[in-house]
């Protein structure tokens, strides 16, 4: 599987951020801001999102590393930017550039890796010894 095609793919999002993503609704702290946990989960999407329709058909990516730092809160009713791009590519391996912004500051930033999948023996084998 040829996936170089990926290669600087990108996309920009933007969302707002709701209570239910907040660090106080996630119980990963005592505030009402975007959680790290939300944050995170939102640069997976977007990574996904940014090289899902260079893969072939029946192909997803799945995370397996996440190195970011959270360094500012963005507040209920605020919308945020994720942006996630690729910078290398290493067979089935994809490593991503991600960084969410709430309008100039920058709220978290740090790279995402990814591998392509094709879905159905990926689940094929994680079902194995679950039934």
């Amino acid at each position: 599987m040829d996936i170089s095609s990926a290669i600087n793919a990108g996309v920009s999002v933007k969302r707002p951020v709701e209570p239910h993503m907040s660090a106080l609704a996630m119980d990963s702290g005592g505030v009402e801001v975007l959680s790290t946990p939300w944050m995170i989960a939102m640069m997976e999407c977007a990574s996904r999102e940014a090289v899902q329709k260079h893969l072939p058909e029946g192909y997803t990516t799945v995370g397996t590393r996440v190195d970011v730092r959270h360094t500012a809160p963005a507040f209920i009713g605020a919308e945020v930017t994720v942006e996630s791009r690729v910078v290398e590519i290493s067979g089935r391996t994809i490593l991503f550039r991600v960084a969410v912004r709430c309008g100039d500051r920058e709220v978290g930033s740090g790279l995402h890796e990814r591998v392509a999948v094709n879905m159905e023996k990926f689940m094929s084998r994680s079902m194995k010894g679950v039934r």
